[in-house]
């Protein structure tokens, strides 16, 4: 059994936005790699939403509509993403910790 300090958290949110954790001590099972590949996914889609902010913030004839919807896609992301590294980083301390 996998101690409370090995949890990952997951890139996905659970029932009333609540966060979902994986308890395993087997990093190359499914589920780490079903999140693994949903982390990458998250992180690209930033990076997209990154180069589309560039190029809408430099565009003057950009609606308010436009720059609200970039701005809700820029939060979800930012969101993901925020989510991504505090799962990292939770697993680099684990595995520093470890060695």
């Amino acid at each position: 059994m996998t101690a409370p300090t090995e949890l990952r958290l997951l890139p996905w949110s659970g029932p009333e936005g609540k966060p979902c954790y994986l308890s395993t001590d087997e990093r190359g099972g499914y589920m780490s790699r079903l999140a693994d590949n949903v982390e990458a996914v998250q992180l690209g889609t930033a990076a997209e939403l990154l180069e589309e902010a560039s190029e809408t913030l430099s565009d003057p004839d950009v609606t308010l509509d436009e720059m609200r919807r970039l701005a809700k896609e820029l939060s979800g992301a930012l969101r993901d993403v925020l989510r991504v590294a505090t799962s990292r980083g939770h697993l680099l301390a684990v595995s520093e910790s470890g060695t």
